[in-house]
């Protein structure tokens, strides 16, 4: 009896084994079934500083997530119109590896922080970012996130918390900056909140237009606007289809309109959260998904002449590493060291006016001085 007891637990033990080791197999590889096409980029001669900055954040994004990205799309990405190229050290105040809160901030406010904190100094003191800056100089500025628009890395250029778990406070701090236009998930933080407060009520006291989805907003292109695209986090990207490329079209769109110029920050929030979970087939898809984003904003900088894309990370996270793959299936193979974030410099990406300022190997607060330099501030 007791070693068919035995025999029974070695057998159970088995098959979870072999569970375990099928949905790890899955994590691992990726094929993409519908490669997208890379914008075609006219010829442009652009002068040495922009009127305008379209700062792509791929959040937990290094040289890995974005090779896997180009191996399944047959080789080519939008980012490879960028041939000015940099890296990025991401360390944050308090520790060798930095979360997207202290990530963020240093590249909003040219501040490392310590994880955690959203545009505080060590005195808890407000760090202007230089979304806020441009705004006092007379631009447009905008946001755009796949997470909630209250989440770590959007919140580092709009709100100052000591933690970034205050999505809430994090909420009310968009009251308190003239921004033109944002989109992303979040809106229960602005209308189902602790304090019983409806700060969409707000938003429209303050002129703002607030729609629940892009396709509401497509009539109007005036700002100032709130675009809300989920109660909370936005679906991965299987379940959001194209939003985040109709988003950073639609803010451009809306802040183009301005004489002056516009800042505007656009966030790939879960290439991060792939990167946590250890899902090959979630980062990669990210990653496209991100792409074909930087891929509408290429194509309006080439057209306009004054603009300047930058493409960067605030981290890498899972440590990834591609252990095979095939351009001409779109398949990629890749395993992990971590479930969380690592320490490794990030690429920096620019294409337009300035673009040669983002070359070399610099601190990550330094995105930010060359930017706020760039603009002239």
């Amino acid at each position: 009896m007791f070693k068919k007891i035995l025999l029974t637990a070695s057998i159970a033990t088995f098959i979870a084994s072999q569970a375990l080791a099928q949905t790890a197999d899955s994590l691992a590889h990726y094929t993409n079934p519908k490669p997208h096409k890379v914008v075609e980029l006219q010829d442009r001669q652009f002068g040495e500083t922009p009127k305008n900055i379209i700062l792509l954040i791929g959040d937990g994004m290094s040289a890995t997530q974005i090779f896997a990205g180009i191996t399944v799309n047959g080789g080519m990405l939008n980012l490879n119109h960028m041939k000015h190229i940099g890296f990025s050290q991401t360390q944050s105040a308090d520790n060798y590896i930095t979360d997207s809160a202290a990530g963020g901030t240093a590249i909003a406010t040219g501040q490392r922080v310590n994880n955690g904190v959203i545009a505080l100094d060590a005195d808890g003191q407000p760090i202007p970012t230089i979304l806020q800056i441009s705004d006092k100089n007379g631009k447009a500025t905008g946001l755009v996130s796949t997470s909630g628009i209250t989440h770590a890395t959007p919140a580092s250029f709009i709100a100052h918390q000591t933690s970034r778990n205050m999505y809430e406070a994090i909420a009310a701090d968009f009251l308190k900056t003239d921004i033109d236009i944002f989109i992303g998930g979040g809106l229960e933080h602005f209308n189902q909140r602790e304090d019983g407060k409806d700060l969409t009520k707000d938003l429209k006291d303050k002129g703002y237009q607030v729609f629940t989805s892009l396709e509401e907003s497509a009539g109007s292109s005036e700002a100032p606007m709130a675009i809300f695209t989920a109660e909370g986090h936005n679906p991965d990207f299987d379940g959001r289809g194209e939003m985040l490329t109709e988003a950073t079209r639609k803010v451009i769109e809306v802040l183009s309109a301005d004489p002056d110029g516009f800042f505007v920050m656009i966030e790939g929030s879960q290439i991060d959260w792939g990167g946590h979970d250890n899902s090959t087939p979630y980062i990669v898809g990210e990653m496209l998904d991100f792409d074909r984003a930087v891929g509408a904003a290429l194509k309006f900088a080439a057209e306009d002449g004054e603009t300047l894309v930058i493409v960067t990370a605030d981290h890498e996270t899972g440590g990834m590493t591609i252990n095979g793959g095939n351009f001409e299936a779109h398949s990629v193979t890749a395993k992990y060291t971590s479930t969380n974030h690592t320490a490794v410099m990030v690429p920096t990406f620019a294409y337009g006016p300035g673009a040669e300022a983002f070359m070399g190997i610099y601190d990550n607060t330094d995105l930010f001085v060359k930017m706020m330099t760039l603009f002239g501030y």
